[in-house]
């Protein structure tokens, strides 16, 4: 909540709190809600619910420098810089980590555009079997 209250997304600053309601009360199986409410918990894409974890440790602030994650040895830097290209991001800079090839750094041109790259690209698909692993970075390139 820290790190996303007042971030600029979509040329609007979003407000985030915590809730007056200690639990989300789903629709019984069959009712109407008109798709507005769905149980994330589940999801395998959440990978900060577990406190202490490693990927917990590395929570930190949106920045424009991004870190890239589960990259198969088969992909090139272009292939990277292109799909991000593809998506309408403008990449600065990239850079493998040197002892890890399945790992890189990515700029972007602001903290907002990062944002909307993380939410667009965490997921990716890059091989047959490879989801890109998108988080923000406390370091740059």
């Amino acid at each position: 909540m820290n790190h996303l209250d007042k971030l600029r997304l979509w040329g609007k600053s979003i407000r985030v709190m915590a809730s007056k309601h200690q639990a989300v009360q789903l629709p019984k199986e069959g009712q109407p809600d008109a798709g507005l409410t769905r149980d994330y918990s589940q999801n395998p894409l959440h990978r900060f619910k577990k406190p202490g974890s490693k990927n917990y440790q590395n929570i930190y602030p949106p920045s424009a420098t991004l870190h890239l994650s589960n990259i198969p040895s088969t992909i090139a830097e272009e292939d990277i810089r292109d799909a991000f290209v593809k998506n309408s991001f403008d990449v600065k800079a990239f850079k493998f980590f040197p002892k890890d090839r399945k790992m890189a750094l990515l700029q972007l041109g602001s903290v907002e555009e990062a944002v909307l790259a993380l939410i667009k690209m965490h997921n990716y698909q890059l091989s047959e079997s490879n989801h890109l692993r998108v988080s923000f970075s406390k370091s740059n390139i």
